[in-house]
C-alpha cells in the first residue's frame, strides 16, 4: 500500500484506490453508528432546567445552572423563594447558583426565552427524526444492568433502568435514545459513564405522555428532552438538562449542568465499511477552509465525518502520503 503512494506508484491503481475511497466516504457518511452527531441545543443550552409550564421544587434542592419557563409566567416557578434582581431581568434564589427568567421580567428576557424554547423543541425534533438507529427495542424497553455503547438508540415503548446502566466509550462519542414511551428510573439506581464519556453528549428523547420519572436517590447523567413532565423523587441528582414542554417537578434535588455541545468535525476510520470506527489517528481539521487531513493508512481505508451539522463530501484527494478530504 506504501509503494501505491510513492512517487513512483502505478497511477491506474493510485486513481482506483481513490476512487475507492470517494465512494467508501459517500456510502458510510450517512449511515447511523457510533459517529452519530450530537445535538444542537441552541440556546436551550444556556439553562440546566428549561419548561413551558413551570418548576417545582420542594426544598432543598441545589441547583447549578440557569432555569427558565416560558410561556408561563414566574408564578410557576414555586419553592424557590425568588428575590427580583434589580435590573427586573431575573430573579436568583438560594437554592440555584444561577440566575432564573421569566417572560414576565423585563425586556430582553421575554424574547431570549422564546428563542430558548423554539431552540429545545428543535433539539427535540432533531433527536426524534435520526434514522437508522443502531439498536431497536434492546431488551425490550428494560435496559437495567447493560452496558451501552455510543450510538443511536430507538423503542417503540418505554424504557425503564430497574438497576445500575453504564455508557461506556471516549469523550467525543454520543448516544442519542428515542423513547416512543416514558421513561423511569428506579430508587438508588444510577446512569454510570466509564472510558470519559461525557453527560454533555447524552440525549435522551422521550415522547411519551407521563414523561420522565427519577426514582428517590438516583443519579443520570445527560440531557433530558421530554414533550411532557419530568419528576425527581426526593434526593435524585442529574449531571446534565433537564428540559420539558410541560413542567419540571423537584424534591431536594442536585441538578448540574454541563457544558454544551460545541461545533465538531471529526474523521473517524475504519479498516472496513462495516466497522468498528474510531477517530482517525494523525487528523488535522481546518474548518476556515472545510478540509481534514489524515496520513494513508494501508488498512484504515474506510472513513466518516461526524459533525453536529449535516456535512456532503465534495472532494477526496492524496496529496503527500496523506488523504485530504473536503467537506461542505
Amino acid at each position: 500500500m506504501q509503494r501505491m503512494f510513492s512517487k513512483t506508484g502505478n497511477a491506474p491503481n493510485r486513481a482506483r484506490f481513490i476512487a475507492g475511497l470517494a465512494l467508501s466516504v459517500l456510502l458510510t457518511n450517512h449511515t447511523a453508528t457510533s459517529a452519530e452527531a450530537p445535538l444542537v441545543l441552541g440556546t436551550a443550552g444556556n439553562y440546566v432546567i428549561l419548561a413551558k409550564s413551570g418548576i417545582s421544587t420542594i426544598p432543598p434542592s441545589a441547583v447549578t445552572g440557569n432555569l427558565g419557563v416560558s410561556p408561563i409566567d414566574s408564578t410557576a416557578i414555586t419553592g424557590f423563594s425568588l428575590i427580583l434582581d434589580g435590573s427586573g431581568q431575573f430573579s436568583t434564589s438560594s437554592q440555584v447558583t444561577g440566575k432564573i427568567y421569566a417572560p414576565d421580567y423585563a425586556s430582553p428576557t421575554p424574547v431570549n426565552l422564546t428563542a430558548a424554547v423554539g431552540d429545545m423543541e428543535t433539539a427535540y425534533t432533531d433527536a426524534a427524526g435520526r434514522t437508522l438507529p443502531d439498536y431497536t427495542e434492546l431488551g425490550s424497553g428494560n435496559i437495567g444492568g447493560m452496558t451501552l455503547a455510543p450510538g443511536l438508540y430507538k423503542w417503540g415503548t418505554g424504557v425503564t433502568i430497574p438497576t445500575d446502566v453504564t455508557l461506556a466509550g471516549g469523550p467525543n462519542e454520543v448516544w442519542i435514545f428515542q423513547i416512543a414511551g416514558n421513561l423511569s428510573i428506579a430508587g438508588a439506581k444510577s446512569v454510570n459513564l466509564s472510558g470519559g464519556a461525557q453527560a454533555r453528549n447524552i440525549f435522551w428523547q422521550v415522547a411519551g405522555g407521563v414523561g420522565v420519572a427519577l426514582g428517590t436517590t438516583s443519579h443520570f447523567e445527560g440531557t433530558i428532552l421530554s414533550q411532557a413532565a419530568i419528576t425527581l423523587q426526593t434526593g435524585a441528582s442529574v449531571n446534565g438538562r433537564l428540559l420539558a414542554q410541560t413542567a419540571v417537578t423537584l424534591q431536594a434535588n442536585t441538578i448540574t449542568s454541563t457544558t454544551p455541545p460545541t461545533l465538531t468535525v471529526m474523521l473517524r476510520s475504519a479498516a472496513v465499511v462495516t466497522g468498528p470506527y474510531t477517530d482517525a489517528a494523525g487528523q488535522s481539521g481546518n474548518l476556515a477552509t472545510k478540509t481534514i487531513t489524515v496520513p494513508v493508512s494501508g488498512s484504515m481505508r474506510f472513513y466518516r465525518i461526524r459533525s453536529d451539522t449535516a456535512l456532503t463530501i465534495t472532494s477526496i484527494k492524496i496529496l503527500g502520503g496523506k488523504v485530504v478530504i473536503t467537506y461542505q
